[in-house]
C-alpha cells in the first residue's frame, strides 16, 4: 500500500475539480447561446418590415398549383393571447362554408367568421407557439381538404404593436392609424419623422410619398398622393409609414390599410343632430336596452366598433335594425385602441353628425328632472347642448353603480338590476361637437382635445348611471379581457391605484368576500322607477 503526499493529493483535487466545471461552463455558454438566439428570432419576428423578402402583403397560391386550391389572398396578424387575425382582400368567400386556419407544419386550426365579411380569427396552435420566426396560416375550405406540396407560400405573420391597421380619407388628407409609432402615452413623435408611403398590392416599391402633417396617439395625417401618378389599372393601395430619426429609419410598417382616394360625397341635406359612439365587446346581450333607451331619449344613430366579439353581436344587431333602430357596426379588433376607434368615429362620421356622444353600453345618460314625465321624448337629450356656438363639448358626470346584491347577470336588465351606487361623482363622458374637435383627434375616452376657440361646458343637472360594479360572473371577464383603451391590463402588477382599477380587488380573478354587496352606500332606484313608467316593465 503506497500513500501521496499532502501536495500530490492537492493537485488531484484541483484536477478534480477543474474537469467538473468544465460540463457546467459548456452548459452555460450552451444557454447563454440558445438565450441569444431566441431573442434574436424574436426580434425578427416581432418586427417585420417591406425589405424582407418573404413579407407579402397578402398569399397567393403560384402560378403552377392548382386551380381548384382553395386558398385566400391573405395577410396574418398575431393578436395577444395566441390569436391570429386572417384578412382576406379580395373577397370571394361564401358565406355558407367554413374555413379554417393551415399552417406551414400540416397543422389545422378553424377560423371563425367575424363581423367583418374578410375577416377571420383562429387560435395558434401550441406546439408552433415556442417556434420562431411565426409563420403565416393559410385560409382553406374546411370540406376541401389541401394536400401539402401545393403550399409553398407561407410568409411572416405581422405582429399587432407594429403595424398600421387603418386609413381613412377626408377631402383633404389622408387619416393613418398605426402601432408602434408613439408608444408612450402623452409622447408623440413629431410629425416631420415620418413619411407616407402609397403601395400597389403587387409591389414592393411605394409609388408615392407624401409627408405627415400631424402625430397624436395612434393617427396621423398625411397629404393625398398624386392621383395622376396612378397607374390606369390598379387593383388596391395600401398605404404605410415610415420613421425617420430611430431604428427603423430604412423600412416602414408593415401593413394591412388599404388606402381609398377621395370621392365626391353626396351633399347631406341635413346633419342627425345627435348620434353616440363606442366600442364593445361580447356585448350583445346588454345592446337592446341601451339603444332602446337612447333612441328613446334623442340618439338618433349608433356606430358601434366591435373589438373582435364572439358572441354573434351581428345577430342583435340585426333584430335591433329590423326593429327599425338605426346601427353600423364596423370591424375594429386591435387591442388597446379605443382612443383610436373614437378617433376615426369623430373624423368619419364629421359630415353626418352635429354631436357624438362617446360612451360605453353600461352606461345610460340620465337627468333627475325627468322623473315626473310619463313618457321620454326624443329632445331630452337634445336639452343638454348649449346654446353657445363657441362650446365645443360638454361632459356629463358619472356615478358607479354596485353589484347591488345580485350573483348573476339580472334577467330584466342592468337598470332595473342594479340599484345601489358609490356616494361621490367617478368621472365624466362628454357628448362633442364634430366640427370642433381638434385637428389631431386626439382624446381621453372621457373627452376630445377641441380645436382653437372652442370651449368645455359641463351638464351639472344630468349625469351618467355607470353600471360598472356588476355580478361577478360579468365582472370578471375583465380580467381575461386585454383592456380596450391604451391602460395597464388587469393583471399586469403596475399602477395599483389607478382609477382604471377597482378599489380593494388586486390582480387575480379572484372573488372578493362579500363581492354582491360591495360598493353599495347609496340606494338610487329612480332611473329604474322612471323607466318602468316609461316601458310598462
Amino acid at each position: 500500500m503506497s500513500f501521496s503526499p499532502p501536495q500530490e493529493k492537492e493537485k488531484k483535487e484541483r484536477k478534480m475539480k477543474k474537469r467538473s466545471k468544465a460540463p457546467l461552463m459548456a452548459t452555460l455558454l450552451s444557454f447563454f447561446l440558445l438565450t441569444f438566439v431566441f431573442q434574436f428570432h424574436h426580434k425578427l419576428a416581432t418586427r417585420i418590415h417591406f425589405s424582407d423578402p418573404s413579407l407579402r402583403l397578402f398569399t397567393q397560391p403560384n402560378s403552377n398549383s392548382n386551380p381548384n386550391l382553395p386558398l385566400q389572398h391573405t395577410a396574418s396578424v398575431l393578436l395577444q393571447d395566441w390569436q391570429i387575425l386572417v384578412f382576406q382582400f379580395y373577397p370571394s368567400l361564401e358565406a355558407s362554408r367554413r374555413f379554417s386556419c393551415l399552417f406551414r407544419d400540416n397543422s389545422v386550426t378553424p377560423a371563425r367568421a367575424t363581423s367583418s365579411d374578410d375577416a377571420f380569427v383562429c387560435p395558434m396552435p401550441r406546439r408552433l407557439r415556442l417556434r420562431r420566426p411565426f409563420y403565416s396560416p393559410l385560409l382553406v375550405a374546411s370540406d376541401n381538404p389541401v394536400r401539402k406540396h401545393y403550399l409553398n407560400v407561407f410568409p411572416l405573420m405581422l405582429r399587432w404593436n407594429w403595424i398600421v391597421y387603418e386609413s381613412l380619407s377626408t377631402a383633404d388628407d389622408v387619416i393613418v392609424f398605426a402601432k408602434g409609432v408613439n408608444t408612450k402615452q402623452g409622447s408623440n413623435r413629431p410629425a416631420s419623422d415620418l413619411t407616407c408611403l402609397f403601395y400597389l398590392s403587387d409591389s414592393r416599391a411605394p409609388f408615392y410619398t407624401t409627408a405627415a402633417t400631424s402625430s397624436s396617439q395612434e393617427v396621423f395625417r398625411c397629404h393625398h398622393p398624386d392621383l395622376n401618378a396612378l397607374p390606369e389599372s390598379i387593383n388596391q393601395i395600401f398605404v404605410s409609414l415610415r420613421i425617420s430619426n430611430s431604428d427603423y429609419s430604412s423600412d416602414p410598417l408593415p401593413s394591412v390599410a388599404i388606402y381609398a382616394p377621395p370621392s365626391a360625397q353626396a351633399v347631406v341635406q341635413q346633419k342627425m343632430k345627435i348620434c353616440a359612439c363606442t366600442m364593445v365587446y361580447n356585448s350583445a346581450k346588454f345592446l337592446p336596452e341601451w339603444v332602446r333607451y337612447h333612441s328613446a331619449i334623442g340618439v338618433e344613430k349608433f356606430f358601434l366598433y366591435d373589438n373582435g366579439s364572439d358572441d354573434r353581436l351581428n345577430l342583435t344587431v340585426n333584430r335591433l335594425q329590423s326593429n327599425r333602430f338605426d346601427i353600423s357596426t364596423r370591424f375594429w379588433p386591435w387591442p388597446k385602441s379605443q382612443e383610436a376607434a373614437f378617433s376615426h368615429c369623430a373624423a368619419i362620421n364629421r359630415d353626418r353628425c352635429e354631436w357624438m356622444a362617446f360612451i360605453d353600453v353600461d352606461e345610460f345618460v340620465y337627468s333627475p328632472s325627468w322623473s315626473n314625465s310619463r313618457r321620454p321624448n326624443r329632445s331630452m337629450l337634445g336639452s343638454f347642448l348649449p346654446g353657445q356656438p363657441r362650446v365645443g363639448q360638454v361632459s356629463i358626470g358619472c356615478y358607479d353603480f354596485s353589484p347591488s346584491g345580485q350573483t348573476s347577470h339580472p334577467k330584466n336588465g342592468v337598470i332595473k338590476g342594479y340599484t345601489c351606487r358609490r356616494h361621490a361623482e367617478e368621472r365624466h363622458k362628454s357628448l362633442v361637437r364634430l366640427d370642433a374637435v381638434d385637428r389631431s383627434l386626439v382624446n381621453s375616452i372621457h373627452h376630445f382635445g377641441l380645436r382653437d376657440g372652442y370651449e368645455w361646458g359641463k351638464v351639472g343637472w344630468a349625469r351618467i348611471n355607470h353600471y360598472k360594479y356588476q355580478a361577478w360572473d360579468e365582472f370578471k371577464v375583465k380580467f381575461r379581457r386585454r383592456a380596450s383603451a391604451f391602460v395597464p391590463d388587469w393583471m399586469d402588477k403596475v399602477n395599483p391605484a389607478s382609477r382604471d382599477r377597482t378599489p380593494g380587488l388586486g390582480f387575480e380573478p379572484v372573488q372578493p368576500a362579500g363581492w354582491a354587496w360591495k360598493f353599495c352606500e347609496t340606494n338610487d332606484t329612480r332611473l329604474r322607477d322612471l323607466t318602468s313608467k316609461w316601458f310598462h316593465r
